[in-house]
Order: C-alpha cells, then sequence, then structure tokens
C-alpha cells in the first residue's frame, strides 16, 4: 500500500466510476434509438453509427438535440407500465371476489323470479365447486 498512495486510489476509484456512467449513458441512449417510433430505420441507423462510431461526440450531439424527448419517452414508458400493472392487479383481485359478486347476482335474480330455486341452488353448487 506504500506505493500506490490514496490520491491515486481516489482517483483510480473516480476513472472508474465515470467510465461505468460513461457506458451506461451510452446504452441508454442506444435503447433510446430503438425505442424511438417516430423516427424511421434510417434516421436510427444514423443515429446508431454517429454514435458508435464517435462515441463522445456522438453522445453529446444526441443529448443536444434529443435529450428532451428521450426524457418524453421515458415518462411515457413508466406511465404504461404503471398502467398495465394497475391493470393486471385489478383483474387479478377482482377474480378473488368474483364468485361472492356471482352468489349475489343469482341472489337478485331469484328474488326478481328470472330463476327458480333448483336453478339457483344449481348455480351456487357449480360456482362454490
Amino acid at each position: 500500500m506504500d506505493d500506490y498512495p490514496l490520491l491515486n486510489i481516489f482517483w483510480t476509484m473516480l476513472y472508474l466510476f465515470l467510465w461505468i456512467m460513461w457506458f451506461f449513458l451510452l446504452f441508454k441512449i442506444i435503447t433510446d434509438i430503438f425505442r424511438d417510433h417516430s423516427l424511421g430505420g434510417w434516421g436510427k441507423a444514423g443515429w446508431l453509427i454517429f454514435v458508435l462510431l464517435l462515441p463522445f461526440l456522438g453522445v453529446f450531439v444526441y443529448l443536444i438535440a434529443r435529450g428532451k424527448s428521450m426524457g418524453e419517452r421515458d415518462l411515457k414508458q413508466v406511465q404504461e407500465n404503471e398502467a398495465a400493472f394497475r391493470d393486471y392487479v385489478q383483474k387479478t383481485a377482482g377474480s378473488g371476489g368474483g364468485s361472492a359478486d356471482e352468489l349475489h347476482k343469482l341472489s337478485a335474480l331469484k328474488d326478481k323470479g328470472d330463476i327458480t330455486q333448483e336453478e339457483y341452488d344449481r348455480a351456487k353448487a357449480k360456482l362454490l365447486a
């Protein structure tokens, strides 16, 4: 440890952190290029070539030119995922209490006289089975 001073450890950790953040940003931009539906195939190919051949310049130009819409696409994706999750939870939770609702509907039908007692008993046994 004597031949590697504390400041060098700090700089090494900083370079490692910046290197990881750079790749995170690069992959984020590449996924955003493919996720953008308003961009055509040639536009996607052009941005991808630009970002891969001249990575520093390509990433910075992409962030300047399309950074705002990149954030809007992220927000839209999060909202779609949240809506899909809510829909899934509502469908799943709704099916758990379905038999009680069905029994209530059957009882109302029997009370109105739309079904007989025998039909009610058969439907009730079917629901509870």
